[in-house]
Parts: C-alpha cells; structure tokens; sequence
C-alpha cells in the first residue's frame, strides 16, 4: 500500500529513490484505472447495462496482466515496500503499459457512446443521491464522491506525493453532486490516470529501487511512535523493515 509506505517513510524521513517513485506512480495509476472499471462495469450493471460490463473488464484485464508479469499476483498485488519498491521491471514492461495507455483513452470514449447520452441512464443518475459540497465534507467524503460533488480537493495536486508533482493532470469536478456527476468525475479521472502514466512511462530514471534501510530503524522520540516491550525487558520505539 503506498499511502502506508509513504507514511512510514516520512516518519522515518526516508526518501524512495526517483526510479522508484516513477514505478510507484505508474502502478498506483494503473491500479486507479482498474478500481474505477470495476465500479464502472459493476455499477453500469445494477443499472441495466449489460454491454458496458464486459468491455469495462476486457481492459481491466489487460492492467492485471500487467500486474501479474510484475509482481506475480493479479488481485493481491505486493508492489511496493518501505524505501522503494520490491522488484525491478520485467522486459517488455514499458511497451506493454505503453500500448494499454494509447490505447485506453479510445475505449473509455467507447464506454461514453453506450452511457453518456443514453437516456435510461441519465434518467436513473442525473439528479438522484445528490450530495451537496458541505454535506461531502462534513461526512468526510474522499476522491471521486468528494469531487462529485465540486470539491476541487486532490492530495496528488494540493499535497503532491511520490512523483506526481512532475506530471500535468488536471482535477475533474462535479457541478450538481448527483450520481452522474460522481460516474463524469471517475470517466474524466480514467483519462487523466492514463496521461499520468504515458507522462511517466516514458521518463523513468535509472538508478536503485531501493532507499538504503537498515533491518531496525528508531524513529525520532517525541514525535510520532508506538512503543513495544524491547526483547531485554527495554522500552523502544522500533519499526521493522524488510528493506
């Protein structure tokens, strides 16, 4: 999870290596693109739209490949570790993110032919579980629903992590706050993940995918910490590293 390696990682003021933030970058995206076919395919389905299912699957297929050739796992993927990231790219892995990105943008317009204008799913999305801005964030509401609803708030532009602070992108937003402002939002973010990728694809720096770690780092005392029983009967403020 890159949220908790960049937590950990700045607890401990330890900073990934560019490659490794490149590859960091990619992959979170790739995992976006992914996560919102899978609400996309499922909710179009709910919806009556068996069609759009499939396709939304056909390439949330091939980023799994991708996945898999990577870290040899489709679903629970293990990408990513504190310092870096755990393996180096397979030959033929730009290629291979390359064709799926210049490729992507086309499907996505695909799936807005069969949904966008299509008035039984305008008539069962636009004006139905509106959420107005105050409301998003006063329940605490986060990405595509927050956005949805016309907060203008993205942590990868107002708190730039990782690498994105290189890359242009812009930050869709809703107008009404309703489900088809939530379903524009996350078509217009697939676009965006995959001109994040293309961007980044393209520039990955050489050099080591790893911060050099040792096997047990103390974190600053005072700051932010969790104290354990020490193995001699010490208190101590340890984090383990497999770095």
């Amino acid at each position: 999870c890159l949220g908790y390696c960049e937590t950990i990682e700045k607890l401990l003021g330890i900073t990934a290596p560019p490659r490794a933030q490149y590859i960091r970058v990619i992959l979170t995206e790739l995992n976006r693109i992914s996560s919102h076919l899978l609400w996309l395919g499922t909710h179009a389905l709910d919806i009556g739209a068996m069609t759009v299912f499939l396709y939304a699957f056909r390439e949330r297929e091939e980023i799994l490949k991708i996945f898999e050739n990577y870290s040899g796992a489709r679903l629970t993927t293990h990408m990513f570790r504190i310092g870096g990231t755990q393996y180096e790219l397979y030959e033929g892995f730009q290629e291979q993110v390359k064709t799926f990105v210049n490729d992507f943008p086309k499907k996505v317009d695909e799936y807005e032919t069969l949904l966008t204008e299509n008035r039984i799913w305008i008539g069962r999305t636009r004006g139905v579980g509106v959420i107005s801005a105050k409301d998003a964030i006063d329940l605490g509401l986060s990405g595509p629903s927050l956005r949805g609803s016309g907060v203008e708030w993205d942590l990868r532009k107002k708190k730039p992590y990782a690498a994105y602070a290189d890359f242009q992108f812009d930050i869709p937003v809703g107008d009404h706050g309703d489900t088809y402002d939530r379903y524009m939002v996350r078509m217009e973010e697939m676009r965006q993940s995959a001109r994040i990728v293309a961007q980044a694809v393209d520039k990955i720096p050489d050099g080591p995918l790893m911060a050099k770690l040792s096997k047990i780092i103390k974190p600053p005392i005072g700051d932010i910490y969790h104290s354990i029983e020490a193995p001699k009967g010490e208190l101590g403020y340890y984090i383990v590293s497999d770095g």
